[in-house]
């Protein structure tokens, strides 16, 4: 008797939900309009016009006299580096 009272409260409630739901299709809700017209906001012509900045050259890259010290000494600091590696390798384990 009692699991024939617990269905029958059971019973009651999922029919009481389905009793509050709607029969709206979500898909109908959505229509072509509301999707596109943020999308066709957003294409809307620029009647701008691009402004040339002063500053900005061509040849923004450094000059290769400027570059070659500092590329002599990383050089040279790559390959001490190296030979305290060798010298740490060739030396024993205590």
């Amino acid at each position: 008797m009692r699991k024939a009272a617990c269905l029958f409260v059971l019973a009651g409630a999922a029919l009481t939900l389905a009793a509050c739901g709607s029969a709206d299709d979500a898909s109908t809700e959505a229509s072509a309009d509301t999707v596109e017209m943020p999308a066709d906001a957003a294409l809307a012509p620029i009647s701008e016009e691009p402004v040339a900045d002063p500053s900005a050259t061509a040849t923004d890259a450094p000059d290769a006299e400027a570059t070659a010290p500092a590329a002599e000494q990383a050089g040279d600091a790559a390959a001490d580096v190296a030979a305290e590696a060798v010298a740490a390798a060739e030396t024993p384990a205590e």
